[in-house]
C-alpha cells in the first residue's frame, strides 16, 4: 500500500497536497561538519513523501508506512519526547513554532522509499514534514532558514549533536551538481559535472541493520573529538571557551600534528580523521571540478578506511560490504552513508557495470551474512534537485 492510498483509507478522501524530501549521499566529508568542516554531497532520486490534508483545529495527525502507531499532538502542546519515531516531527513543530505563529495543525501519511539507515532519513522526514507544515500555515521559508529550522529541531529537541551537513544536502542540491559546502559559514558552491566526466550512477547497499544515532556511538564520538580539541587548545596556549565550544576548525593542523601524540589515542584518532577528512574533501571538490571521478573515488574509499579505523564505525556488517565494494570491479569508490553505525553502503558506479556489481556484491556478502538475506537490498539512483528546487 502507497502512502496515497493509506491517506485515502484512513480519511476516505484523496490529500490535499504531497511533499517529498530526498535522502542524500556524502561521498567524502563525513563525521565533519558538527566541528564546522567542509563536506560534499548529493541529494538521490529516493527520499520520504507525506500525503497530507490541514486540520484546522490545530491538531496534528501522523501516520508512517514504517512504524506502528498514529502519532498525535496539538500545535501548541507538542510535549516532550516520547522515544517513539515521529520524535523527529514533534521536534519540527517545536522549531517552527519558535519563529512563527502556527494556526493549523494537518493530517499526514508518510512513506519512505529506502530502508532506514544511513540515508539521512532523520533529517528527509523533518525536512518533508516542515514543507507541509509550512504549506497549510501559509509559511515561506528561505533555504537558510528551513535547514536552521530542521537543524535546531534534530539538535535541539530530538538531541543529536549533529552539524548542517544533512539538511543542507537535501534542501541546496542539484541533479547533476556535487554541493560542496562550508559548515563553519554555510557558504556553498555547487559544482556541475564537467562535460569530460564519464558517466556514473550510485548504487546504495542495504546491510539489512537499521539504527537509531541515538542508539549508537554516535554522540560519543562526536564529544571524544571535542574532547581531542579541547585538549589541543590547552596543550598549545590557545585561548579557549566552554567545552560544547570548541571546534576542529578553530585548531590548526600544525597544532594537531605538534602536540596530537600527547592525547589519548582514542582522542587522537578522532582528530586524525577530522583533518585528513577536511583535506580529502578539498582535493575531491577540484578533482570533481576537473573531472577526475576515478580521484574522487578513490578518496572517498579512502574516507570510508578512516571511518573504521580512526572514527571507529561500523558494525561488522557493513565493513564487510565496504570490503567487498573495494574489491569489485567498476566501483569507483565508496563509503558508509551516514554515520557509519550500521544501516547502509553507497558506491559511485560505472552504469554498464550495474549488474554485475549488484551479483558480485550480493553473492559475497550474503556469503558471509546469510541471515541478512531477507533484509538485505541493492538499490540504483541518480542525483536528483533538493526539497525546494
Amino acid at each position: 500500500m502507497t502512502y496515497e492510498e493509506k491517506f485515502e483509507e484512513l480519511y476516505k478522501r484523496q490529500p490535499d497536497g504531497e511533499t517529498f524530501c530526498p535522502y542524500r549521499i556524502c561521498p567524502i566529508g563525513a563525521h565533519s561538519d558538527h566541528n564546522l568542516g567542509k563536506i560534499t554531497g548529493f541529494a538521490i532520486d529516493r527520499g520520504i513523501h507525506i500525503a497530507y490534508s490541514p486540520k484546522h483545529n490545530g491538531v496534528i495527525e501522523m501516520t508512517s508506512l514504517q512504524f506502528p502507531k498514529r502519532a498525535q499532538w496539538h500545535i501548541r502542546e507538542i510535549g516532550g519526547k516520547t522515544g517513539d519515531w515521529a520524535d523527529y516531527l514533534r521536534g519540527a513543530t517545536w522549531a517552527l513554532a519558535k519563529k512563527h505563529v502556527l494556526s493549523v495543525g494537518l493530517s499526514g501519511v508518510i512513506e519512505g522509499t529506502l530502508p532506514i539507515g544511513g540515508l539521512s532519513s532523520s533529517a528527509a522526514v523533518i525536512l518533508a514534514f516542515l514543507d507541509a507544515l509550512c504549506r497549510v500555515n501559509g509559511i515561506q521559508l528561505s533555504s537558510r532558514e528551513l535547514i536552521q529550522v530542521a537543524f535546531t529541531a534534530e539538535k535541539d529537541y530530538v538531541g543529536m549533536n549533529i552539524g548542517t551537513l544533512d539538511q543542507s544536502c537535501e534542501v541546496l542540491s542539484r541533479k547533476n551538481s556535487l554541493l560542496y559546502l562550508d559548515c563553519r559559514d554555510d557558504s556553498y558552491e555547487l559544482i556541475p559535472a564537467p562535460a569530460s566526466m564519464p558517466p556514473y550512477r550510485i548504487m546504495i547497499f542495504f546491510s539489512g541493520l537499521e539504527h537509531s544515532l541515538l542508539s549508537s556511538k554516535y554522540n560519543m564520538r562526536v564529544d571524544e573529538l571535542r574532547a581531542g580539541v579541547y585538549a589541543l587548545q590547552a596543550l598549545s596556549g590557545m585561548d579557549y571557551g566552554k567545552f560544547h565550544e570548541a571546534n576542529a576548525r578553530d585548531v590548526p593542523f600544525a597544532v594537531y600534528q605538534e602536540y596530537r601524540d600527547r592525547l589519548p589515542a582514542q582522542w587522537a584518532r578522532r582528530c586524525e580523521h577530522w583533518y585528513t577528512e577536511f583535506q580529502r574533501v578539498e582535493a575531491g571538490a577540484e578533482a570533481w571540478r576537473r573531472g577526475d571521478l576515478e580521484t574522487y573515488g578513490r578518496l572517498s574509499f579512502e574516507s570510508g578506511w578512516s571511518s573504521i579505523h580512526n572514527w571507529e564505525s561500523g558494525a561488522p556488517e557493513q565493513i564487510r560490504l565496504y570490503e567487498i565494494m573495494r574489491e569489485t570491479d567498476g566501483i569507483y569508490g565508496g563509503r558508509f552513508a551516514g554515520a557509519g553505525f550500521k544501516g547502509c553502503c553507497l558506491a559511485l558506479v560505472r552504469p554498464e557495470c550495474v549488474d554485475a556489481i549488484r551479483e558480485t556484491v550480493t553473492r559475497k556478502y550474503l556469503s558471509a551474512f546469510p541471515e541478512m538475506k531477507e533484509k538485505y537490498g541493492v538499490y540504483v539512483c541518480d542525483t536528483a534537485d533538493g526539497v525546494r528546487a
